[in-house]
């Protein structure tokens, strides 16, 4: 450094140069393998699926025949997509319904004074449904909801109701309803952990001061607890709904969409295409029009939350 003017010699700045750098090599070798990871097994799946949705072809095949925007047009032609598309909203509105706004009120009444000594108890058996694979969830309640054998139709038939034997899954007006209840039993509990989480966070002078006031315990629900939460809420609100567009492993496992279509969604309608009636192109269609939905919601909820950031 030339310290007669405070100002830094040129060997000063070469040093510092190659400082810079090495720096960004580092930081480039340490993203690199991020950077391929996501390349292999994201994009370049991505990539194809777009142009494998643009053939006709099968696995026990080489030859692909060239057909354009026709199997996007199958699907949107084919009768059995809005029930499709109904099971997947259906499923995202009771979702949100039960996993954020019900999971926040159970989350309030076990941060209420005279709850908080049965807190542990009662949060320890609402979130342990979590912990199970949705997997053995869902052949867990395949065997309960079963009509001859289950525990479910047991119970009707001993409380009385024995000319009584519902078919859950095996009806088609209330499979889809069966298939949504396991989701929500499994999920409201980690929902309901969370939102307790984030109403200990807010301030207990807030609470304090509602009750010196006399605001009892709905008021002070939806004028402190709701607005307090409603940032996180909303996002998570989000997710589920995103979620749900990608739903598959509960209802292949209790019902593969039937009984017929009935509880067909957008994933098992892309199974059934590609792995049960070998039309791969097809498939691939249904996936690029999942990737579509999904990242739409997705765009919509990076804004929700730079918006709630601001």
């Amino acid at each position: 450094m030339d310290r007669r003017k405070g100002l830094p010699s040129p060997a000063d700045k070469v040093v510092t140069t190659m400082n810079i750098y090495k720096k960004k090599r580092i930081i480039i070798l340490f993203l690199l393998p991020a950077v391929l990871g996501m390349a292999v097994f994201v994009y370049y799946p991505l990539i194809q699926s777009l142009w494998n949705s643009l053939f006709e072809w099968n696995l026990f095949s080489s030859d692909k025949s060239w057909v354009g925007l026709e199997n996007y047009r199958s699907i949107f032609t084919d009768g059995n997509i809005w029930i499709t598309l109904r099971n997947n909203v259906l499923y995202a509105v009771i979702s949100v319904i039960c996993q954020v706004l019900i999971a926040m009120v159970l989350a309030a009444c076990l941060e209420e004074v005279f709850m908080r000594k049965f807190q542990p108890f009662f949060r320890t058996i609402l979130f342990l449904p979590s912990l199970i694979s949705m997997t053995v969830v869902a052949i867990l309640w395949k065997a309960i909801f079963n009509p001859n054998t289950g525990l479910l139709n047991a119970f009707i038939h001993a409380i009385g109701f024995t000319d009584i034997t519902p078919q859950w899954i095996g009806d088609a007006n209330i499979a889809i309803f069966c298939c949504i209840f396991i989701s929500q039993w499994q999920g409201m509990g980690y929902c309901m952990l969370l939102d307790l989480i984030g109403i200990q966070k807010i301030p207990a002078e807030l609470y304090e001061a509602a009750r010196i006031d006399g605001a009892g315990t709905v008021k002070r629900f939806f004028y402190i607890t709701l607005p307090m939460g409603k940032e996180s809420m909303l996002v998570t609100s989000l997710i589920i709904v995103i979620g749900s567009f990608k739903l598959f492993t509960e209802i292949q496992v209790l019902t593969g969409g039937g009984p017929g279509r009935a509880t067909e969604v957008l994933a098992t309608a892309m199974y059934r295409a590609a792995f049960t009636n070998d039309k791969m192109g097809l498939g691939s269609a249904y996936a690029i029009l999942i990737f579509v939905i999904t990242m739409i919601l997705s765009l919509i909820q990076l804004k929700v939350s730079r918006s709630g950031q601001e």
